[in-house]
């Protein structure tokens, strides 16, 4: 497991926030990305909750933002190196995002996520 500092790491998750492409950002409505320091269980590096763009219709409105986890202490575990942080956030926040967008797990690891 690699040490790093919590602010270092949402640094982290900021510059893989900073990665996504301006058409697709200006589209992520109402939802807030959270960097937490431990998972509800073990192995979960990100969590996204919320009502994905695909499926919200007409009755979507005045509801509380969507709700993505980044979780530090799971991705730190998992990685030998900061290079290797660096790519796992990376992945972990493109993952999580496209939750948002409606793209489930399987499309995802279809993708190499």
């Amino acid at each position: 497991m690699i040490e790093m500092s919590r602010e270092a790491f949402e640094d982290l998750v900021g510059a893989a926030l900073d990665t996504i492409p301006a058409e697709l950002a200006a589209q992520m409505r109402n939802v807030v990305v959270v960097v937490e320091d431990d998972a509800p269980e073990p192995g979960l590096l990100g969590l996204y909750q919320g009502v994905p763009l695909t499926e919200r219709g007409d009755w979507y409105g005045a509801v509380l933002p969507d709700h993505i986890s980044i979780y530090r202490r799971e991705i730190l575990r998992i990685c030998d190196t900061e290079e290797d942080v660096v790519e796992e956030v990376r992945i972990t926040v493109i993952h999580e995002i496209a939750h948002h967008f409606g793209i489930d797990d399987r499309r995802l690891h279809d993708l190499g996520y």
